[in-house]
């Protein structure tokens, strides 16, 4: 498996890049986002990367973050969803904006994305939704949300740190930056706020 890829960026264009490691070039698949994210050609550069093998093709699907092949990974794990949907779906949206529709059944906003249909929407909130749910639970993200003090209702804090542990980060890495922000603040923002602490280091 190629976990990741560290080189020149030789070729970039939409959707597709290509990255020099060792003399060899490899083409990978990607995002708008990631495409956006990454340094001119001729720049050093690191892509997480997965790779999709069908009885018809083998194709690498690389990253800017961990995060955004995390959620990348997600989304193929719903039944009838392939690379290059999920590939559009993060053309379109921010890994914590896709947590967030997630957590918040809001299946009709994928439903803007080119190729996705009402009912695969709905069955991508549906699967994702109770996936990222059980795996906070089995994670223990109940008793890490009980140590963040909040006046009456929780859910958002609960919504956010789910979300944050389906996009690869850690109870423990994800909490306590859940814990430093406003608990009034809404989910999305909750999790944007937490972001943004983790990339500051603060």
């Amino acid at each position: 498996m190629i976990y990741s890829l560290h080189g020149k960026l030789i070729v970039k264009e939409m959707g597709f890049v290509v990255v020099e490691c060792a003399g060899v070039g490899y083409g990978c698949r990607t995002s708008y986002n990631t495409v956006a994210a990454l340094g001119s050609v001729g720049s050093e550069v690191t892509l997480y990367t997965h790779l999709a093998v069908r009885e018809d093709a083998v194709e690498l699907f690389g990253f800017a973050t961990s995060q955004e092949l995390s959620c990348f990974r997600l989304i193929i794990s719903v039944s009838g969803i392939g690379p290059k949907a999920a590939t559009s779906i993060l053309s379109d949206m921010t890994p914590e904006k896709f947590a967030y529709l997630v957590v918040s059944g809001d299946s009709k906003a994928f439903t803007k994305t080119k190729g996705i249909g009402a009912k695969t929407a709905q069955r991508l909130v549906l699967e994702l939704k109770d996936k990222i749910s059980s795996e906070a639970a089995s994670a223990g993200a109940g008793s890490a949300i009980d140590d963040i003090p909040i006046p009456g209702e929780a859910s958002n804090a609960a919504d956010a740190l789910a979300a944050l542990m389906a996009l690869g980060y850690s109870q423990t890495e994800a909490a306590p930056y859940i814990r430093k922000q406003d608990q009034s603040l809404s989910t999305q923002e909750l999790i944007a706020g937490a972001l943004r602490l983790m990339n500051s280091g603060k």
